[in-house]
């Protein structure tokens, strides 16, 4: 199994993006780990969001294979402590002969094509993140949960 989380945008707070970039890192110790970022679409005021959210679902969804086993990061999604993710990412990595495709959404959420070919949806909290924030919330507990199940000593219960 290998972990792809697909993000839309770039990251444009300098601060955040070495966070994000030594997460991947360290994922990338456990277990096989990529990046993939959607480009920002150029968008006006006459571009109506649902448009934009279309768009980039196309994006999205040309990023991934009907094999894909896809987890939208959705504010609607379930939410987990990080030993329930764990126990979730450990059942993916044995049952899965598949990608586990995790999903950053652009500022107006997913079109509907991105909800219907989820497999999973999961909630970082119910609080709004900006996307930046949201990169380097899901890097740290993708990290997190790998160290859990490899006995690390960086989560504390």
């Amino acid at each position: 199994m290998k972990i792809n989380i697909v993000c839309v945008g770039n990251m444009h707070d300098k601060n955040l993006a070495p966070l994000v970039d030594m997460y991947m890192k360290r994922i990338n110790f456990y277990m096989p780990a990529q990046l993939t970022i959607i480009p920002d679409i150029a968008t006006s005021k006459t571009m109506p969001k649902a448009q934009q959210c279309i768009k980039e679902g196309e994006l999205i969804l040309a990023k991934t294979t009907p094999a894909d086993f896809i987890v939208l990061l959705d504010e609607r999604g379930k939410e987990m402590t990080s030993n329930e993710f764990a126990q979730f990412i450990q059942k993916k990595a044995t049952t899965l002969s598949r990608n586990l495709i995790f999903v950053i959404g652009g500022p107006f959420g997913f079109s509907q094509a991105v909800y219907d070919r989820a497999d999973y949806k999961m909630a970082l909290s119910k609080m709004t993140f900006t996307h930046e924030m949201a990169r380097v919330l899901a890097t740290e507990q993708i990290y997190r949960v790998l160290s859990i199940l490899n006995g690390s000593s960086y989560h504390h219960d």
